[in-house]
C-alpha cells in the first residue's frame, strides 16, 4: 500500500512528491523546482526550506510498490532484446527504445498484448516486420501510476524475458544478388529496359550490390541459364522481373521452377502485387518473381517483403496469406511509404 502524507522536510528523504513542488523568485521565474515523482534527497531539504516548504506532502512505498522510474528500468532491461538500446534515465516512467543497427524489427504480438494486459504497464511500438534506420526509435513504454505494485512489474518482466525481448531488430544477411529482366521485347531491345533500373535501385537502398544483372527472351532454358550463371557468380538473392502474366507465353515461373527452385509460393493477396512469386534454392538462397506492377507503381508487395528476405526470413503460404490484412495500397497521390498501412500486419 502506498499513503499519502504530511511530514517535515526533514524527515521526508527516499519519499516521493505526488505533486509539483512551485518555486517563485520575484521578476525571475515561477516554476516547478521539484517535479511530480522526485525522490526527495538529503541535499533537497535546505531547497525545501528556503521556498518555505517545512511541511510537505509526499508518497511513502510499502514493500510491495515501484516508484515509477525504478518500474520502467526493470521491464525496459527485459523488453529489449537483440539490437536494441533503451533510455538509460526514465522521464517520469517512461523510456524509449531505439534500434542499435539497420535491420528489420521483430516484435513478439503476443508477448505484447500479454504485457499491455497487466494494466498499470504498457508498451506501443511500431510495426513487426517495420525496416529501421540505427538510432531510430521503434517503442516506448511507461509505468502507467506513479507507483506501481512490485507483482505487476515483476509479471511484466517474467512475459519480457520468456520471449526473449518483446523487441529485437534482425540485421541484413543479404549482400549480394543477381537480377533477370525476362521478355523477348526488352532482349531485343524493343523497348527500353525500365524493369532493371528500378529494382537494383530498390537493393541498393539496403546496401545489397548487384553482382549479376542479365536480360532473356520468353524462353526456360535462357532465363533458367541466367538463373544459374547469377548463382555462379556468388548472389544470395535473385531477381526475377519484367512480368509475372498468365499469359501462355511467360514462361518465367517455369524458368524459376527448373533452376532448382522449391517451396515456390505463387500468388499473393496484395495490391499491386498479386502475382508475386517467392521461392528458395536448395542452398537457402532466396528467389523471387516480381509482376510488372514492380515498375509501374512506387510500392508494391516487393517493397513490403524485400527487407524480411533480405534479413534473412524464410517466407511461407502463411506469412504471404497474412498480407492481406493491410495489403491494399491506397495509390496517394504523394506516396509516403512505408509511414502509413499498406503492409501493415
Amino acid at each position: 500500500m502506498t499513503v499519502k502524507k504530511l511530514v517535515p522536510v526533514d524527515e521526508a528523504i527516499g519519499m516521493v512528491l505526488p505533486h509539483d513542488v512551485t518555486e517563485i523568485v520575484a521578476g525571475e521565474k515561477k516554476g516547478p523546482a521539484f517535479r511530480k515523482g522526485h525522490i526527495i534527497r538529503q541535499e533537497d531539504v535546505e531547497h525545501l526550506k528556503r521556498i518555505g516548504k517545512f511541511h510537505i506532502y509526499v508518497l511513502d512505498l510499502s514493500i510491495g510498490m515501484l516508484h515509477e522510474d525504478e518500474a520502467a528500468i526493470q521491464m525496459a532491461e527485459a523488453i529489449a532484446g537483440r539490437n536494441i538500446v533503451f533510455d538509460q534515465r526514465p522521464v517520469e516512467g517512461k523510456v524509449g527504445f531505439r534500434s542499435a543497427i539497420d535491420g528489420v524489427l521483430r516484435v513478439d504480438k503476443g508477448a505484447l498484448f500479454s504485457f499491455n494486459e497487466l494494466g498499470e504497464v504498457m508498451l506501443a511500438t511500431l510495426h513487426t516486420g517495420t525496416p529501421v534506420r540505427s538510432g531510430m526509435q521503434l517503442a516506448a513504454g511507461r509505468a502507467i501510476p506513479l507507483v506501481v505494485e512490485r507483482d505487476i512489474v515483476e509479471e511484466a518482466v517474467r512475459i519480457s524475458r520468456q520471449a526473449g525481448g518483446l523487441l529485437k531488430v534482425e540485421p541484413y544477411l543479404i549482400r549480394k544478388a543477381a537480377i533477370v529482366v525476362t521478355g523477348r521485347e526488352v532482349f531485343e531491345g524493343r523497348i527500353e529496359d525500365r524493369f532493371g533500373p528500378v529494382m537494383q535501385k530498390k537493393l541498393e537502398a539496403f546496401g545489397v550490390e548487384t553482382v549479376y544483372f542479365a536480360k532473356a527472351p520468353d524462353d526456360v532454358d535462357a532465363i533458367r541459364r541466367e538463373i544459374e550463371i547469377g548463382l555462379e557468380k556468388g548472389a544470395e538473392f535473385v531477381l526475377c522481373t519484367g512480368g509475372m502474366s498468365v499469359d501462355p507465353d511467360d514462361v518465367t515461373r517455369v524458368a524459376i521452377k527448373a533452376a532448382g527452385a522449391e517451396r515456390i509460393v505463387y500468388g499473393s493477396p496484395v495490391l499491386p502485387g498479386a502475382m508475386f512469386l517467392v521461392g528458395y534454392f536448395s542452398s537457402g538462397v532466396p528467389v523471387v518473381g516480381v509482376p510488372a506492377c514492380g515498375m509501374y507503381f512506387k510500392s508494391t508487395v516487393l517493397d513490403v517483403v524485400l527487407p524480411r528476405i533480405l534479413a534473412g526470413e524464410r517466407l511461407d503460404r502463411r506469412s504471404i496469406a497474412e498480407l492481406g490484412h493491410g495489403g491494399f495500397c491506397q495509390s496517394c497521390k504523394h506516396c509516403h511509404f512505408p509511414v502509413c498501412p499498406f503492409g501493415k500486419v
